[in-house]
């Protein structure tokens, strides 16, 4: 797709509808039930599964689909607009995999890439700690060289996926005077160690498991070792800047879900004796949230097309362009639509409180959207 030309092709018009179908009839059913319970949503997981969603976004080579940057953001925008919850879990193990394929060794890519490719292990990506969030050089995770080991101690917070994903990308320092030049990276699996203090109670993605995950003295193989020493904290950047177009596009998957929903619940609803899609003030509420809505979809899908043909650097820039514009426009609509739906929109018996809960996390997670103002008025000031 040509950065400048935002109209998709024919396949990918069709592969939008045949997903919209298969979210409401398999994924859609099971998202209150996974809020409400705040468990892993299995049977939406089993479900994209069997559709062979998890190997979009991966390379043909190591059993992917090898999908465009663009059609991987229409399947988590259908995705999210049925359940947000499931959209993450499609997202994550793109995550945790892209840092393997872009400077992992050729047997880390063909000994965890397929598997995850194939939906048969998730993955997690491990950055943030209780003191280092925004501020990643402030890290305390350390990995020490023992011989043919590393030896990993620390803890990482906020982990999406925490004790259910079978490999965890951890960022750690090997170099603890060295600033962010002394951040590596390590592919780790599961059971070798990998404890999962505490799972966090919140407010939204509630089917998403979000926690801390600590590494007491775990033993990796130098093998594991992703790239070189000291090269973490670029990856990591070069990573997010991969992936928060995806955010852009769960957000804006989320506000069409609650648009979508307002917009029929005004043809049915009635008060003076008139449906209230009759209200003109109502009327404007919700052409701005599709205005709103369809200008972040534009950004989400210019920014993916910089992922995979960025033309002159410019993918940092537009990357924290949509994420930051998408996931406040999801914040407003999924607002506006409680609104619109008033004391209903208020209780769990109506989606749209769902999507309101499920938006706020889109505004905070791979960067804030503080941060991602800070980052696009660099690129402008230099």
């Amino acid at each position: 797709m040509n950065p400048s030309n935002f109209t998709l092709t024919d396949t990918q018009r069709q592969f939008k509808e045949t997903l919209r179908q298969f979210c409401e009839e398999k994924v859609a059913p099971n998202a209150a039930a996974a809020d409400r319970e705040a468990e892993f949503p299995w049977e939406s997981f089993k479900a994209c599964k069997e559709m062979e969603l998890p190997a979009l976004g991966l390379p043909v080579s190591y059993g992917g689909a090898g999908a465009d940057a663009v059609t991987q953001a229409i399947a988590v925008e259908e995705l999210a607009r049925a359940c947000a919850s499931t959209s993450v879990t499609m997202l994550i193990s793109k995550l945790g995999m892209i840092p393997v394929l872009n400077w992992g060794s050729e047997e880390l890519k063909q000994k965890y890439v397929p598997q995850v490719a194939s939906g048969n292990a998730q993955a997690s990506y491990c950055l943030s700690e209780a003191d280092a969030g925004s501020d990643v050089a402030a890290m305390r995770c350390r990995a020490v060289r023992d011989g043919d080991s590393y030896v990993l101690s620390g803890a990482k917070y906020w982990i999406t996926n925490a004790g259910i994903s079978d490999t965890y990308t951890v960022f750690a320092k090997t170099d603890p005077d060295a600033g962010h030049r002394g951040i590596s990276c390590f592919l780790v699996e599961a059971d070798w160690g990998v404890k999962v203090a505490k799972h966090e109670s919140k407010m939204g993605l509630r089917g998403s498991p979000t926690g801390e995950v600590v590494f007491d003295d775990v033993r990796v193989p130098a093998q594991n070792l992703i790239g070189e020493e000291g090269r973490g904290f670029h990856i990591a950047m070069h990573t997010l800047d991969r992936s928060r177009p995806t955010v852009g596009a769960q957000a804006v998957g989320i506000a069409q879900g609650a648009i979508d929903y307002a917009a029929g619940y005004m043809q049915q609803r009635k008060a003076f004796g008139d449906t209230i899609s009759g209200f003109q003030g109502l009327r404007f509420m919700l052409a701005d949230m599709a205005i709103k809505t369809e200008a972040a979809r534009a950004l989400v899908y210019r920014a993916c097309a910089l992922v995979d043909d960025d033309p002159g650097g410019e993918l940092t820039l537009f990357g924290a362009m949509a994420k930051s514009f998408a996931s406040d426009t999801a914040m407003s609509v999924t607002t506006d639509a409680v609104q619109l739906l008033g004391g209903y929109g208020y209780t769990k018996d109506f989606p749209v409180e769902r999507f309101m809960r499920d938006a706020k996390i889109t505004q905070i997670y791979e960067g804030t959207n503080q941060i991602q103002r800070v980052v696009v008025a660099k690129k402008l000031l230099g």
